[in-house]
């Protein structure tokens, strides 16, 4: 029998998940459906459950279910207790496995797709919600030398630094986007929405370091903050990578096989 997953989000019809995950499938021989699903804004929990009764075996979640589907996993993995949100779901007998596969998905892009290590680098994370509290913990598993979240407001980027403070071991520090003036970074990682609205934010060209990435979470977009990193010399990313390499986690926990992503997000980058 074919196994059915599904992307679940409002809106989601834009979703590219269901065309990479024919392609894991594809490249792996392996025999599923997955569709990307319109849950109703009050109705998320309500979808999951006739999902799973009608022989689902797990999901995605986007925008804007990801804390939702935290609350109603009955099991988390560490990964998705360190980022308060929950990306991926398991369905195994009446249980729900959380997972969240963003910050790995962010990690192997970055490492294995764009070649820069990150041990050893100079981070700036920049936003401290739910995008950049994803992304924390897989980040500093990777002992950069230092990570700074930098947020327009300096009380949520002190609370991130709070609560990763077991992890951190003095590596993170927090800093409002005014008092970056001066400082320098091997990585700039945008994890605010603010290109959404084709909005900059008020940084300093000084944060680009000489050979600095500057990634953007957000794909198919020319943001400011691509255009900033562009204009001062950085090497620029999007998060398309990302995309994948997290559906590419997301497959595995599923089906215990991990696809080449390489060759997949090369056929989704020429579409």
């Amino acid at each position: 029998m074919t196994d059915r997953y599904a992307v679940f989000g409002n809106p989601v019809a834009h979703s590219k998940s269901p065309q990479i995950h024919a392609l894991f499938a594809q490249q792996t021989g392996q025999d599923i459906q997955y569709d990307a699903l319109l849950a109703p804004l009050d109705g998320f929990e309500r979808s999951v459950h006739e999902f799973m009764a009608a022989g689902g075996r797990g999901a995605n979640v986007t925008v804007p279910f990801k804390e939702q589907a935290f609350r109603v996993a009955t099991q988390l993995t560490a990964r998705a207790r360190a980022a308060g949100a929950v990306n991926t779901l398991m369905f195994a007998d009446d249980a729900i496995v959380g997972d969240n596969t963003d910050g790995t998905g962010l990690v192997a892009d970055i490492q294995s797709n764009l070649g820069v290590w990150i041990a050893g680098t100079r981070v700036l994370l920049l936003g401290a919600g739910g995008a950049a509290r994803g992304v924390i913990l897989p980040l500093l598993e990777e002992a950069p030398s230092s990570l700074v979240i930098a947020n327009r407001t300096a009380d949520k980027a002190r609370q991130l630094v709070d609560h990763f403070s077991d992890e951190a071991a003095g590596v993170m520090t927090s800093v409002t986007f005014e008092q970056l003036a001066n400082h320098a970074f091997d990585l700039v990682i945008n994890a605010t929405s603010a290109g959404l609205d084709d909005a900059g934010m008020p940084l300093p060209d000084s944060i680009f370091a000489p050979g600095c990435l500057a990634y953007e979470m957000l794909y198919g977009r020319e943001t400011p903050f691509l255009r900033q990193a562009r204009r001062a010399n950085a090497r620029v990313a999007d998060g398309l990578g990302m995309l994948v390499e997290q559906a590419a986690e997301a497959f595995f926990v599923w089906r215990g096989v991990h696809p080449d992503t390489a060759a997949v997000l090369a056929t989704m980058r020429s579409k």
